[in-house]
């Protein structure tokens, strides 16, 4: 595993983790809106990661990290559904190839590890290797369990990276709603 990987995947991890809370029970705080009633377009690293949410997500910008990392939390108070996207530099000047097994690998990797260390329960469940169809983008998919905020949540997170840049979208999920939660993530990488 590369030095400039496992950097990449702490920076970002800690920038999420510094961006939001990463459980369910922050969609409780959102307040619905008119935004809510819209679908929202999302576009991430340079328009090469881009998907449409469904109705009912409201958007949250979050603060600017300490790194440089940016983001924001989208959440569904009707399915307590939350999606952090966030967007951060990758160390050093680092380039990546759009579609750069090797890195992705690693970040894959150094986030289980991560996630391992930082919850008690966390479960991974799968993992999967997956090529945008409109863009060529490789992307790592990681779906796993964990307590957060005080319950159990369903977490997918991808993560991708183009040229310079890396991204990490966390969708969380109660564990009743799978079968939702399957397909707001086909929905994501579908790029629709």
């Amino acid at each position: 595993m590369s030095l400039f990987s496992k950097k990449a995947v702490v920076l970002l991890l800690a920038a999420v983790a510094t961006l939001g809370a990463l459980n369910a029970q922050a969609a409780k705080a959102t307040a619905p809106t008119k935004e809510a009633a819209a679908t929202q377009k999302v576009s991430m690293l340079g328009g090469k990661f881009t998907f449409t949410l469904p109705k009912g997500f409201v958007a949250n910008p979050l603060p600017t990290s300490p790194t440089g990392a940016s983001g924001t939390m989208y959440a569904n108070e009707t399915t307590k559904t939350v999606i952090i996207a966030a967007e951060n530099s990758l160390p050093e000047g680092t380039q990546v190839k759009d579609n750069d097994g090797a890195f992705l690998d690693g970040t894959a990797a150094d986030f289980d590890a991560a996630q391992r260390k930082a919850l008690p329960d966390y479960n991974k469940l799968s993992e999967k290797s997956l090529t945008l169809k409109t863009t060529g983008l490789g992307v790592r998919q990681v779906d796993s369990t964990a307590t957060q905020g005080g319950g159990m949540t369903l977490n997918t997170t991808l993560m991708a990276a183009s040229g310079g840049r890396m991204t990490v979208i966390q969708v969380i999920s109660r564990p009743g709603d799978m079968a939702a939660h399957e397909t707001l993530i086909k929905q994501i990488v579908s790029g629709k």
